[in-house]
């Protein structure tokens, strides 16, 4: 099978060409509710962590919100998702409650995990979210092997992998790809090229064009403008509906910036101030509103509205953390599992 791609496209060039048709209304808010949840949550986060309130490691998504909540957007509530070390986005996105995540965070018994999995190990089995993983690249043969079982029970759900531009190089990546390929696995792979893995630049671990890895086995690929939502979820939409008929995988490489450094504790000094600068202004919601508001599609009455709405929300869910108790001493072996 022949890969396709999908060159990404700057925002320049974009506003040359004549306007595109957006989704429905009740789709562009939901859209911008979704992301505006993130980076709120983000910066939320990264305050209680700073102010010491909170502890452990955090890898923050803001800046990536376009490819989280337009990927997302193409999927059912029976679908599946897995996530990363970078997944705080992937679960909201995906219908994660603010809430359970803060306590989560906060290491508190009202968390998704009871409080022991802490920012890295967040899932909600009933929401499809399978669970993000510190491991890199070891996403991938749990989404491949979801995408087995519900082959296997017959079943037409659609797994989604997230995995970042540092996964591309390892075996898990080459091999989950491989399989998904030859058992014609209801897949979408989901590369979130943000540039770095830790503080490497994926030119410098990385060769080729990344899209060509899903020809090489016969499945189509795209690269897209990951900061551009829309794009992002055209892609998505295709790639999905081709799994769900029993078409097999594909690939899908996001172009992407994290507006952080690798964890919370990373100033990210090997940056280059103005390539920092050129991505800040393609910032995922600043664009967003631009284009819907240009289209007269929402009202900036109405996403401001919106964003009163999520800060409430957040600082709900940062009150809900706080008021609720640590894990008891005598649940220390709850939910562990072993041979």
């Amino acid at each position: 099978m022949a890969t396709t791609k999908a060159k990404t496209r700057s925002s320049s060039s974009r506003s040359k060409k004549k306007a595109r048709k957006l989704p429905p209304r009740d789709m562009l808010e939901w859209m911008y509710r979704t992301m505006k949840r993130i980076r709120l949550f983000e910066e939320a986060a990264e305050r209680a962590f700073k102010s010491a309130r909170m502890r452990g490691a955090l890898h923050f998504y803001s800046g990536e919100e376009a490819t989280a909540t337009g990927v997302c957007a193409a999927l059912e509530q029976t679908d599946y998702i897995t996530s990363t070390h970078r997944g705080h986005g992937h679960c909201i996105a995906k219908g994660g409650r603010l809430d359970r995540m803060m306590a989560e965070l906060y290491g508190r018994s009202t968390g998704y995990c009871a409080g022991k999995g802490g920012s890295m190990h967040i899932a909600d089995l009933d929401l499809g979210i399978l669970g993000a993983n510190g491991i890199v690249g070891a996403g991938v043969p749990i989404a491949t092997g979801a995408a087995l079982g519900s082959k296997i029970r017959g079943e037409d759900n659609v797994t989604v992998c997230f995995f970042g531009d540092g996964a591309l190089p390892t075996g898990a990546f080459h091999e989950g790809m491989n399989f998904a390929a030859v058992q014609d696995l209801a897949v979408v792979f989901v590369c979130e090229n943000n540039q770095y893995g830790m503080a490497s630049h994926v030119s410098d671990t990385s060769a080729g064009n990344l899209a060509d890895r899903a020809g090489n086995y016969g499945m189509p690929g795209a690269i897209v403008d990951g900061n551009d939502i829309f794009e992002v979820y055209e892609t998505v939409t295709a790639f999905v509906k081709r799994a769900r008929k029993g078409d097999g995988p594909s690939l899908m490489i996001a172009d992407t910036y994290r507006h952080h450094g690798h964890t919370v504790m990373d100033m990210a000094a090997y940056r280059q101030a103005e390539v920092v600068a050129r991505w800040l202004k393609r910032d995922p919601l600043v664009r967003f509103r631009r284009e819907v508001i240009a289209a007269k599609a929402l009202t900036n009455k109405l996403l401001d509205a919106i964003d009163a709405e999520v800060e409430q929300e957040v600082n709900e869910a940062i009150e809900f953390a706080e008021a609720s108790p640590f894990p008891a001493i005598d649940t220390i072996e709850e939910g562990v599992y072993a041979d």
